[in-house]
């Protein structure tokens, strides 16, 4: 069993920074992949960007050259970090992690960017 915890959503202005972080714990100790995922009203939930145990990083089009994407092996946790917000990325961002080819998620937290 695999528990997430994330933290670091809020409000920001159009144009700030925010920093999203999720924790792994529990009896799993490596992860193929950590990762978050977003979900905006009305929309279907999306990938955001993904990291592998190798530190090869995959980034959406849609946030890329703003978002990026670092994870810790030691601690087994994954950040995100957002500069440049715009409305467009308000949505609920959900940590994702994958071993053994069985995926977790956490429950997610609240990103809204609005003036």
């Amino acid at each position: 069993q695999v528990q997430l915890e994330e933290s670091g959503g809020g409000l920001v202005q159009p144009g700030g920074s925010l920093r999203l972080s999720c924790l792994a714990s529990g009896s799993v100790f490596s992860f193929d992949t950590m990762g978050w995922y977003r979900q905006a009203p009305g929309k279907q939930r999306e990938l955001v960007a993904i990291v592998k145990s190798d530190n090869t990083a995959f980034i959406s089009g849609s946030v890329k050259g703003r978002f990026t994407v670092s994870r810790d092996n030691a601690k087994n946790e994954v950040n995100l970090h957002m500069s440049g917000l715009k409305s467009e990325d308000t949505a609920v961002y959900y940590c994702n992690v994958i071993s053994g080819g069985h995926g977790y998620w956490g429950q997610g937290t609240q990103v809204t960017v609005s003036s």
